[in-house]
């Protein structure tokens, strides 16, 4: 009897990601998704700039390269053309929460039809280390030394609180992947987002609260503590939208 394995949709090949990243578990989380659902023959994907730029070396299934914060434009038409896709965007948070704001935004108030993977590490990964819209007030980054300063670069950018004021998105969920227990949850938030698509209820974000050792100077040990001392208080997990639920219970 088979306990645990290699997902179908996950190509078998070392990922490219440091130690103690945590991309690594994400990706095998949507992997485990595609099979489950059986949709690997219908899914694209959206690659974004930034650390995930090459996960479309890790899925089998067809993967679009789109420019700078532009994913969910991208999907938004490939869903548009052809509604029978499963359609997501795996982004970082440079990628969705700065360049991509405008598309994260108005992809969610138009409720289009895809899902949204967002990975929160607080930081620009792939470019060295600045500051990210996600960074922490007195974070310390390549471009903040002396700590983020609020009075000079505003608050961290709260992505699902922000959406949940939108009256268009379906879902909005955030998890992490520090823990068994956690992870499991991030498992259950992805694979309900993308069986909202295939019903057809409409835009769904999980952001997945996630590490980031190189760029934060840590080892993964000390990372996974930085994140449940420093990010989880500041990004607090759960449902923050839930259209159909919120339906069910005034039923």
């Amino acid at each position: 009897m088979v306990v645990f394995d290699k997902p179908k949709s996950l190509v078998d090949v070392p990922l490219h990601y440091c130690p103690g990243c945590t991309h690594g578990i994400i990706h095998r989380l949507v992997a485990e998704v595609v099979d489950e659902l059986g949709i690997e023959g219908k899914t694209i994907g959206i690659a974004p700039v930034g650390c995930a730029v090459m996960a479309y070396n890790y899925f089998t299934f067809d993967m679009v390269e789109a420019a700078h914060g532009r994913a969910p434009a991208v999907a938004t038409g490939i869903k548009r053309s052809d509604p029978e896709n499963v359609v997501f965007t795996y982004q970082g948070d440079g990628d969705l929460a700065s360049i991509g704001m405008a598309e994260t935004v108005h992809a969610a108030t138009r409720n289009e039809n895809i899902t949204v993977i967002f990975v929160n590490n607080a930081i620009y990964g792939m470019t060295g280390g600045q500051m990210a819209p996600t960074s922490l007030p007195g974070q310390v980054t390549q471009t903040s030394p002396y700590g983020r300063d609020v009075k000079q670069c505003g608050y961290p950018v709260r992505i699902c609180e922000l959406l949940s004021t939108l009256d268009g998105p379906e879902y909005l969920e955030r998890v992490t992947v520090n823990n068994v227990k956690n992870v499991r949850n991030a498992k259950k938030a992805i694979k309900k987002a993308f069986q909202n698509q295939i019903e057809g209820k409409g835009f769904s974000l999980v952001e997945v609260v996630s590490t980031c050792p190189t760029n934060w100077g840590l080892t993964p040990d000390k990372a996974m503590k930085w994140l449940e001392d420093n990010m989880l208080p500041y990004y607090p997990l759960g449902v923050y939208k839930d259209r159909s639920a919120k339906k069910e219970e005034e039923a």
